[in-house]
């Protein structure tokens, strides 16, 4: 070996263990919500989403106005990799490696259909995940859930599509899969026991589709609709603290006491912040502010001390929504100038989740009854 070979070993041999540092193990019980929604016109023909109409207060409100994109797009923040594809796959390498360096361990990922452009970037994602050390499960969204029928048809998809991919999340006990229902509640709950209960006449109980399928906990009495749908347990997604029941975490020690007594799985949601005010202009009363990221370690340790058996994470990039843990950087446009994380650096948010994460250390099993992990401090 010449002189320059033997040196350069020499480095990677010392650099070994500074690169098992800066690689920490995600944490198996954390959960991203993660939106695969977005295009740009060169790969997808459109600013999907980026684009985006402002909201309606209710049938009432005649005006109509449209977010072109191109810099002026439909949030509060502006992303640091710009306006970005879903289906780049250097994007989502670079999504997948934000998400491992803050410890999230699974990606729940938006479900519009196989028919949605959305769809072009889940074996995408399924094949970073592999290469990051993440999973995927899927958060079935009401377009793709009209019914409870409807609901068991994208269940049964995607199991069918994307079940044998090694990124495809399955419980490490049971082997089944998980799947968020959003706004499940709209649906009756005897509807929803025909698909999930055991004795359904369309279940998948017992079914090479069978899995843990969560719904949406909003208000205070969503205790029958729970226990008489077959859901295997709730979320409560939403991060404008206090916009619903589920969403005030005052509630989530009940509410996990609740989950645990009758089996099931409860999954409280944290966030940064909320500001939806440029497609919902009429909402401002929901805005959260970020608070320098004392908004976010608040309901950090809120659903740590719930003993909670997985945390849920709002989210990684719902733009729309203000809610992104993903970079926002510093932008002005002549139609908007856009908020960002100062005096917080741009990253500050995925560093907080991993230091929020490491200290995250549920119960061994979903369902076994552990008492509450004690909060860390904050330095």
């Amino acid at each position: 070996m010449n002189p320059s070979a033997r040196l350069s070993a020499f480095v990677l041999l010392l650099c070994l263990p500074l690169l098992c540092i800066a690689a920490p193990p995600p944490n198996p019980r954390a959960i991203a919500f993660y939106y695969n929604w977005y295009g740009s016109p060169q790969l997808d023909g459109a600013p999907l989403h980026w684009a985006h109409d402002v909201l309606p207060q209710n049938d009432r409100d005649t005006v109509r106005k449209r977010i072109p994109a191109g810099g002026d797009i439909a949030a509060n923040f502006y992303p640091q990799l710009g306006e970005y594809s879903s289906a780049d796959p250097a994007t989502i390498d670079r999504h997948l490696a934000m998400a491992a360096s803050a410890r999230i361990g699974i990606l729940a990922v938006t479900w519009l259909g196989s028919d949605d452009p959305s769809f072009r970037s889940v074996p995408l994602l399924l094949d970073a995940a592999r290469r990051h050390g993440l999973k995927i499960c899927f958060q079935i969204e009401p377009r793709a859930r009209t019914t409870a029928l409807a609901a068991r048809d994208s269940i049964r998809e995607i199991v069918q599509r994307f079940g044998a991919h090694p990124a495809f999340y399955r419980d490490p006990r049971t082997r089944r899969p998980l799947f968020f229902v959003y706004d499940s509640y709209v649906i009756p709950a005897a509807d929803w026991a025909r698909v999930l209960a055991p004795g359904g006449a369309d279940t998948i109980r017992g079914s090479e589709h069978d899995a843990d399928v969560l719904g949406l906990w909003v208000g205070a009495d969503e205790h029958a609709f729970f226990e008489q749908s077959g859901f295997d347990g709730f979320y409560t997604y939403f991060a404008s603290r206090g916009f619903s029941y589920g969403a005030t975490p005052e509630h989530w020690p009940a509410l996990q006491r609740w989950a645990r007594e009758r089996g099931k799985l409860f999954v409280p949601s944290v966030g940064p912040g909320y500001i939806d005010t440029r497609v919902r202009p009429w909402n401002a009363k929901n805005s959260k502010d970020r608070d320098g990221g004392r908004y976010y370690d608040a309901m950090f340790r809120a659903a740590i001390d719930s003993g909670a058996p997985f945390i849920g994470i709002t989210s990684f990039n719902e733009w729309h929504e203000g809610t992104q843990i993903e970079p926002a950087t510093t932008f002005r446009h002549r139609a908007f100038d856009y908020l960002d994380y100062a005096p917080r650096a741009p990253d500050y948010y995925l560093k907080r989740t991993g230091y929020w994460l490491k200290r995250y250390k549920p119960a061994a099993t979903g369902r076994a009854s552990a008492p509450p992990a004690a909060t860390a401090a904050v330095p």
